[in-house]
């Protein structure tokens, strides 16, 4: 596997499969983990095919796997990194709270620009609960 990200927050490898897995770690780890499994639970839900999708999870270590959108993007207008952040908010009601270009990659395969890492990502429109 290849390390991809080692920071305060978070240790990122793509495995040989393709895959990416993510530990979580430090300040509020336990949130964190909880929020990105959530919003990436409920964007596919939505519909959203520019975010990673959720493989798997383990809650006992902070542990997620997901699917792999691409590669990092070294060059992106201000406006274009605006108009993809605003997209998703207006079109799946998710605000994703750190709205940068190290948060955009590119997918090849379809020439698509995706947005990754939702540990900070607020649900504008939270579904409703159902009762017991």
């Amino acid at each position: 596997m290849q390390e991809a990200k080692n920071t305060a927050r978070a240790i990122v490898h793509i495995g040989y499969d393709g895959k990416v897995y993510k530990q979580f770690k430090g300040h509020n780890a336990q949130g964190r983990f909880e929020n990105e499994v959530r919003v990436l639970k409920l964007l596919e839900e939505r519909g959203c095919n520019y975010v990673p999708r959720l493989l798997d999870s383990e809650p006992a270590t902070l542990k997620i796997v997901t699917s792999n959108c691409g590669s990092i993007v070294t060059h992106i207008s201000t406006t274009r990194v605006k108009e993809l952040f605003d997209e998703l908010e207006h079109t799946y009601g998710v605000r994703h709270d750190d709205p940068f270009p190290r948060n955009i990659t590119y997918r090849a395969t379809d020439g698509r620009f995706c947005l990754i890492d939702f540990e900070l990502a607020t649900i504008l429109d939270e579904p409703p609960k159902t009762a017991a």
